[in-house]
């Protein structure tokens, strides 16, 4: 297993990078809603998952990616394969 402050050096420009496309991409859509845009429905709740996994990333333990996953997942239904005509 590598040491944390390895991985740390190994991954800091790249992580920097997306969280800067994240903080951009925000930003834009601030700047649009300060112009009178409001957001519809589902992309109000898109943003609302946004802000719930920006919580999570912010938050403790070593389950941040599968709480993640989880956020981002559909429910599970036993008859997903007749919902997506498989």
């Amino acid at each position: 297993m590598r040491a944390a402050s390895q991985i740390l050096t190994e991954s800091f420009l790249e992580v920097r990078a997306k969280l800067l496309e994240v903080a951009a991409t925000l930003d834009r859509i601030d700047r649009s809603g300060e112009a009178g845009e409001s957001l519809p429905p589902e992309a109000q709740e898109q943003r609302e998952q946004i802000d719930a996994a920006i919580e999570i990333v912010l938050s403790q333990g070593a389950d941040r990616a599968e709480r993640l996953q989880k956020l981002f997942s559909r429910q599970y239904e036993s008859d997903w394969r007749q919902q997506m005509d498989l």
